[in-house]
């Protein structure tokens, strides 16, 4: 039989908003599965011998449906952190999320030592507003422990009809006590791209890679022409800072804008035969100006892409800190009326053949944000990737690991980053900043 298959690839999970992401492009197993051997359908005998058990003797009847979706998310959890069971709900959301509108707090979260650790939080949602940070730990749900809930139990916690409030509790790096945060929920509505002038500079940011990505790119770019004149715009400062991925096709998409050929991505699984290769079409929206990339701790996968691609083909300088290293491809897998599983199925690699698994995209330029005083000794910073129990393995992970420092100032004057590239495409710092094209890394 031959499974429809959405391949997937995203920063981690959409926490109170559900899942990440899943791209339009279908593949198909054609092949028929390999039989297990004797020992493994021994172990399978166990497994009901255990379950037939529980149901008999547990302390109160429990729910067969119940076991059998806990068993299986349990196995695929095990394999690492953004391996899961979807049920028929949350396969769902994640559908409706791809599409840019989905109702919840606005955070981006994935599972760290059984608390929710939040990746990010994304621009102007109720997360946002009440303050919410990059790298604070979530312990509590409205006074209840989240150790001990799997993820998308606490996802399902922090849903619930708009205009309600819900109180998390965080622990917050460098804070002597956990923090309550109230945040009233409302409908997320994600405009995916934003974009204004700083005088003579194009300024675009991208919050996460949805179905509205791309064409909000080519509509930035045409707007920030007029309003600020081609004869006058010194180049483009793309923001992915904090985002945390979305869909593959758009990744490579919004990468494509940029560059009139080579590769942009690569797929590579258990099977060499399935490695898949990206390219680039003629056509720079820019028309070559220059373009500045601000990463941070919180820019996974997606954004991971197109900061290495553009990297790689030295399109682009990228500036800020070490990225969140997810460089791993989930394939969501879809069981009729049963939800799905999302599995990992591969890892991916700049044109350059680097995997960023557990490693991350390494600035060109390193600029770290200047810290308020109430955050100083309080460093806003992730792990990342490396920081995950049971992660993927990289091809290229080393001890530095991935992830880092995560803060971004509102204040834009305050924003140590952005100013640096302003200043860096007007001309006022000195153009020894960009790093010298290597050959050794040219485009493909």
């Amino acid at each position: 039989m031959m499974r429809n298959l959405m391949l997937m690839l995203a920063g981690v999970a959409l926490g109170a908003l559900a899942v990440i992401s899943t791209s339009e492009q279908q593949v198909q197993i054609t092949q028929p599965a390999m039989a297990a051997p004797a020992d493994t359908y021994k172990q399978l005998n166990l497994f009901g011998d255990v379950f037939e058990r529980v149901r008999a003797d547990y302390v109160e009847e429990p729910t067969d449906s119940k076991l059998i979706e806990a068993a299986i998310n349990g196995m695929l959890t095990d394999l690492d952190p953004h391996s899961s069971y979807l049920p028929p709900e949350n396969f769902k959301d994640m559908q409706v999320q791809t599409r840019g509108e989905f109702g919840g707090l606005g955070i981006e979260v994935t599972m760290e030592d059984g608390l929710v650790k939040v990746v990010a939080p994304i621009d102007d949602t109720p997360a946002y507003k009440a303050g919410v940070q990059a790298g604070d730990l979530i312990t509590h749900l409205d006074g209840e422990q989240v150790m001990g809930l799997t993820l998308n139990d606490a996802v399902k916690k922090m849903r619930g009809p708009v205009d309600t409030d819900i109180e998390i509790t965080v622990r917050r790096k460098g804070a002597n006590e956990p923090l309550k945060i109230t945040i009233t929920r409302d409908i997320i509505k994600i405009r995916s791209v934003r974009w204004n002038s700083e005088e003579d500079v194009g300024y675009i940011r991208i919050t996460q890679f949805n179905e509205q990505t791309q064409v909000g790119i080519e509509k930035a770019i045409s707007e920030l022409e007029k309003e600020i004149g081609k004869d006058k715009l010194k180049g483009f400062v793309l923001d992915l800072r904090n985002n945390p991925g979305g869909l593959l096709d758009q990744a490579i998409a919004v990468s494509d804008d940029f560059l009139n050929r080579g590769e942009i991505v690569s797929t590579r699984g258990r099977d060499p035969e399935e490695t898949q290769r990206y390219n680039a079409r003629n056509g720079d929206l820019s028309d070559g100006l220059p373009i500045i990339v601000l990463v941070n701790g919180g820019s996974a996968s997606a954004s991971e892409i197109v900061a290495g691609a553009l990297q790689d083909h030295r399109r682009a300088t990228i500036l800020g800190t070490r990225t969140f290293g997810k460089g791993s491809v989930q394939t969501i897998i879809p069981l009729g009326a049963n939800g799905a599983i999302r599995l990992t199925t591969a890892r991916y690699y700049t044109p350059s053949g680097t995997s960023i698994q557990a490693k991350g995209i390494k600035p060109d330029i390193r600029v770290l944000q200047e810290l308020p005083e109430e955050l100083k000794g309080a460093l806003v910073e992730t792990k990342g990737e490396a920081g995950l129990r049971g992660h993927l393995e990289g091809d290229q992970e080393d001890e530095d690991g991935s992830g880092s420092q995560a803060y971004v100032p509102r204040d834009k004057t305050k924003d140590t980053q952005l100013n640096m590239a302003l200043d860096l495409l007007r001309g006022t710092k000195t153009d020894e900043a960009f790093p010298p094209v290597d050959e050794n890394r040219a485009s493909k």
